[in-house]
Protein backbone atom coordinates (compact mmCIF):
# COMPACT_ATOMS: atom_id res chain seq x y z
CA UNK A 1 0.00 0.00 0.00
CA UNK A 2 2.74 2.43 0.70
CA UNK A 3 4.46 1.71 -2.45
CA UNK A 4 1.36 2.83 -4.44
CA UNK A 5 0.69 6.09 -2.31
CA UNK A 6 4.66 6.91 -2.82
CA UNK A 7 3.96 5.77 -6.61
CA UNK A 8 1.44 8.27 -7.05
CA UNK A 9 2.69 11.10 -5.09
CA UNK A 10 5.98 10.89 -7.01
CA UNK A 11 4.70 10.84 -10.40
CA UNK A 12 5.96 7.42 -10.74
CA UNK A 13 1.98 6.50 -12.45
CA UNK A 14 1.70 8.84 -15.41
CA UNK A 15 4.77 6.63 -16.67
CA UNK A 16 3.22 3.79 -16.67
CA UNK A 17 3.53 1.88 -20.07
CA UNK A 18 0.13 1.14 -22.53
CA UNK A 19 -1.55 -1.93 -22.81
CA UNK A 20 -2.59 -3.54 -26.32
CA UNK A 21 -3.20 -6.93 -26.23
CA UNK A 22 -1.54 -8.56 -29.43
CA UNK A 23 -0.75 -12.53 -29.90
CA UNK A 24 1.58 -11.01 -32.29
CA UNK A 25 -0.52 -13.27 -35.21
CA UNK A 26 -0.29 -16.39 -33.66
CA UNK A 27 -4.29 -17.70 -34.06
CA UNK A 28 -4.23 -16.36 -37.70
CA UNK A 29 -1.16 -18.66 -38.26
CA UNK A 30 -3.62 -21.98 -37.22
CA UNK A 31 -2.49 -21.61 -33.35
CA UNK A 32 -4.13 -22.81 -30.94
CA UNK A 33 -4.25 -22.69 -27.13
CA UNK A 34 -1.63 -21.63 -24.66
CA UNK A 35 2.18 -21.27 -25.23
CA UNK A 36 5.22 -19.92 -24.10
CA UNK A 37 6.15 -18.25 -27.60
CA UNK A 38 6.64 -15.01 -26.38
CA UNK A 39 9.71 -14.60 -27.80
CA UNK A 40 8.05 -15.47 -31.07
CA UNK A 41 5.55 -13.00 -30.45
CA UNK A 42 7.76 -10.14 -29.49
CA UNK A 43 9.85 -10.11 -32.51
CA UNK A 44 6.99 -10.93 -35.09
CA UNK A 45 5.17 -7.75 -33.33
CA UNK A 46 8.48 -5.04 -33.32
CA UNK A 47 9.87 -6.34 -36.53
CA UNK A 48 6.74 -6.51 -38.14
CA UNK A 49 7.01 -10.22 -39.70
CA UNK A 50 4.59 -13.09 -39.81
CA UNK A 51 4.47 -15.41 -36.94
CA UNK A 52 5.19 -18.38 -39.11
CA UNK A 53 8.13 -16.64 -40.55
CA UNK A 54 9.42 -16.14 -36.83
CA UNK A 55 8.66 -19.66 -35.61
CA UNK A 56 10.14 -21.25 -38.72
CA UNK A 57 13.62 -19.51 -38.17
CA UNK A 58 13.52 -19.73 -34.28
CA UNK A 59 12.63 -23.55 -34.78
CA UNK A 60 15.60 -23.79 -37.63
CA UNK A 61 18.07 -21.85 -35.46
CA UNK A 62 17.39 -24.27 -32.31
CA UNK A 63 17.58 -27.21 -34.37
CA UNK A 64 20.74 -25.83 -36.07
CA UNK A 65 22.33 -24.89 -32.61
CA UNK A 66 21.41 -28.58 -30.89
CA UNK A 67 23.41 -30.30 -33.80
CA UNK A 68 26.50 -28.28 -33.93
CA UNK A 69 27.02 -27.33 -30.27
CA UNK A 70 27.84 -29.73 -27.77
CA UNK A 71 26.97 -27.85 -24.93
CA UNK A 72 24.25 -28.53 -21.80
CA UNK A 73 21.82 -26.11 -23.59
CA UNK A 74 22.29 -28.15 -27.29
CA UNK A 75 21.26 -31.30 -25.18
CA UNK A 76 18.50 -29.97 -23.83
CA UNK A 77 17.49 -28.64 -27.31
CA UNK A 78 17.79 -32.15 -28.60
CA UNK A 79 15.97 -34.08 -25.54
CA UNK A 80 12.79 -31.57 -26.09
CA UNK A 81 12.78 -31.01 -29.64
CA UNK A 82 14.02 -27.76 -31.92
CA UNK A 83 10.19 -26.22 -31.46
CA UNK A 84 10.33 -22.49 -29.93
CA UNK A 85 6.60 -22.26 -28.63
CA UNK A 86 8.17 -23.46 -25.22
CA UNK A 87 10.80 -20.74 -25.28
CA UNK A 88 13.73 -19.85 -26.33
CA UNK A 89 17.29 -19.32 -25.24
CA UNK A 90 18.94 -15.90 -25.69
CA UNK A 91 21.91 -18.48 -26.83
CA UNK A 92 19.67 -19.09 -30.22
CA UNK A 93 17.63 -15.95 -30.61
CA UNK A 94 19.97 -13.28 -29.96
CA UNK A 95 21.84 -13.46 -33.50
CA UNK A 96 18.37 -14.00 -34.99
CA UNK A 97 17.17 -10.48 -33.58
CA UNK A 98 20.03 -8.23 -34.42
CA UNK A 99 19.90 -9.73 -37.93
CA UNK A 100 17.10 -8.23 -38.46
CA UNK A 101 17.98 -5.03 -37.71
CA UNK A 102 18.13 -4.63 -34.33
CA UNK A 103 20.72 -3.67 -31.60
CA UNK A 104 20.86 -4.60 -27.88
CA UNK A 105 21.01 -2.28 -24.99
CA UNK A 106 21.80 -3.75 -21.72
CA UNK A 107 20.37 -1.82 -18.88
CA UNK A 108 22.17 -4.10 -16.41
CA UNK A 109 25.07 -5.03 -14.89
CA UNK A 110 26.42 -7.69 -12.41
CA UNK A 111 25.64 -6.04 -9.12
CA UNK A 112 24.14 -2.87 -10.19
CA UNK A 113 20.95 -3.36 -9.67
CA UNK A 114 18.02 -1.94 -11.36
CA UNK A 115 17.97 0.93 -13.35
CA UNK A 116 16.00 0.72 -15.62
CA UNK A 117 11.80 0.31 -14.87
CA UNK A 118 9.05 -0.65 -17.72
CA UNK A 119 7.95 2.73 -17.71
CA UNK A 120 7.74 5.84 -20.25
CA UNK A 121 10.25 7.86 -18.96
CA UNK A 122 12.69 5.11 -18.83
CA UNK A 123 13.13 3.14 -22.41
CA UNK A 124 13.08 5.21 -25.39
CA UNK A 125 10.47 5.20 -27.89
CA UNK A 126 10.66 3.45 -31.17
CA UNK A 127 9.79 -0.33 -31.50
CA UNK A 128 11.83 -2.13 -28.98
CA UNK A 129 11.67 -6.21 -28.10
CA UNK A 130 12.19 -5.61 -23.60
CA UNK A 131 13.77 -8.09 -21.74
CA UNK A 132 12.81 -8.85 -18.27
CA UNK A 133 12.83 -11.97 -16.29
CA UNK A 134 12.07 -14.88 -17.87
CA UNK A 135 10.24 -12.75 -20.55
CA UNK A 136 10.30 -10.70 -23.97
CA UNK A 137 8.04 -8.14 -24.80
CA UNK A 138 7.13 -5.96 -27.57
CA UNK A 139 7.05 -2.30 -26.74
CA UNK A 140 6.48 0.08 -29.57
CA UNK A 141 6.26 4.14 -28.51
CA UNK A 142 5.68 3.82 -25.33
CA UNK A 143 2.94 0.83 -25.57
CA UNK A 144 3.47 -2.88 -24.73
CA UNK A 145 1.73 -4.91 -27.27
CA UNK A 146 1.43 -8.97 -25.71
CA UNK A 147 -0.80 -11.01 -24.14
CA UNK A 148 -0.69 -9.91 -20.68
CA UNK A 149 0.85 -6.38 -19.29
CA UNK A 150 3.91 -7.43 -17.91
CA UNK A 151 5.02 -4.32 -16.55
CA UNK A 152 3.50 -4.75 -12.57
CA UNK A 153 2.17 -1.23 -12.51
CA UNK A 154 5.75 0.00 -13.97
CA UNK A 155 8.22 -1.69 -11.20
CA UNK A 156 9.40 -4.44 -13.22
CA UNK A 157 12.75 -4.77 -14.04
CA UNK A 158 14.06 -4.24 -17.38
CA UNK A 159 17.28 -6.00 -18.44
CA UNK A 160 17.91 -4.72 -21.60
CA UNK A 161 16.40 -4.21 -24.53
CA UNK A 162 16.58 -4.82 -28.41
CA UNK A 163 16.16 -1.52 -30.26
CA UNK A 164 15.49 -1.47 -34.51
CA UNK A 165 18.00 0.75 -35.99
CA UNK A 166 16.40 3.69 -38.46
Amino acid sequence: MLKRIYRFFSGQHSAVLGFVRNDGGRLAAGFQGGAGDCVVRAIAIAAERPYLEVYEALRNANAHYAEHRSTRLAKQIAVRGSTPRNGNHRSVFHDYILSLGFEWVPTMALGQGCQVHMRSTEIPAGRLIVKVSKHLSAVIDGVIHDTHNPARGGTRCVYGYYIQKR
